[in-house]
């Protein structure tokens, strides 16, 4: 099983460990794609603080932000599962699992990223700024561009075996899986029941939605579950105690979705 995760905008700073070894990261196929995003967003806020807060579409008062990426390449390193907070992040608490949970999280668990592309939890980054939305002046838009390279790369990665995909759209568009590979993903999305007036109301939560998703991914590392496909996904999880409605695709070679349904938001 491989799952798919976003990242976050906010991060931990970055640890006091060796600083960045681009070639130890994982996805070696990556590795130039990576380096030339590396190169222009280094010199860009290097450059011209102003500009990089523009690109990078950050507050006055994220400035700081620009310079730790200037640093990107001295600054110390810590895994990327430390790296990432926020909300799913959270929930999921990579540092709590038990030994063999953790194991499996390491193998399993892909964070993508607009400046590495997608990167394992145990891959040692430093902090920094970058999402997938931003346009840098030379690469161009960065979902865009990861799109280009991405394909043979997941592909692989992907195996024989099931693919979870919490992603937000964003990320999402950075690589689609296609064919056999998304014959085997699972999409999720999490909706609220509530009755208003006696009817039943659904609705997205975005923080919930995070929550959610971090849980789901964590209940299944502890479990030591390992579904073969979106239809055994689906058994596992309402093991799991949830609440899961089911769309298989109407066409071969289409991710299936999967709603997972709550009652309580916390």
């Amino acid at each position: 099983m491989l799952v798919l995760l976003p990242p976050s905008e906010g991060k931990a700073a970055s640890g006091r460990g060796a600083p960045l070894k681009a070639e130890s990261l994982s996805l070696p196929g990556l590795a130039q794609a990576r380096a030339a995003v590396l190169d222009e967003l280094v010199e860009l806020c290097a450059a011209d603080e102003d500009k990089a807060r523009e690109v990078l579409g950050l507050s006055e008062g994220l400035r700081g932000e620009v310079a730790k990426n200037v640093e990107l390449r001295t600054a110390g390193t810590r895994p990327a599962g430390e790296i990432y907070t926020g909300v799913l992040y959270d929930a999921l608490d990579l540092a709590s699992l038990d030994a063999a949970a953790k194991r499996r999280a390491a193998k399993s668990l892909l964070v993508f990223s607009g400046l590495w592309g997608a990167v394992h939890t145990g891959d040692r980054i430093p902090s920094y700024r970058c999402s997938m939305g931003v346009k840098l002046p030379g690469l161009g838009a960065l979902g865009t561009y990861w799109r280009g390279v991405m394909d043979p790369v997941m592909t692989e990665a992907a195996g024989t075996g099931l693919v979870l995909d919490l992603r937000s759209a964003a990320y999402a568009a950075a690589w689609k899986p296609k064919g056999a590979v998304a014959s085997r993903t699972a999409t999720v999305r999490v909706l609220h029941s509530a009755i208003v007036d006696g009817v039943e109301k659904r609705s997205v939560v975005s923080h919930f939605n995070k929550a959610t998703k971090g849980r789901i991914v964590r209940d299944l590392l502890t479990a030591g579950a390992a579904p073969a496909d979106p239809a055994e996904l689906v058994e596992t999880l309402r093991g799991l105690g949830y609440v899961v409605e089911a769309e298989p695709p109407v066409k071969p070679g289409r991710p299936w979705s999967l709603d997972v349904v709550v009652t309580q938001i916390h």
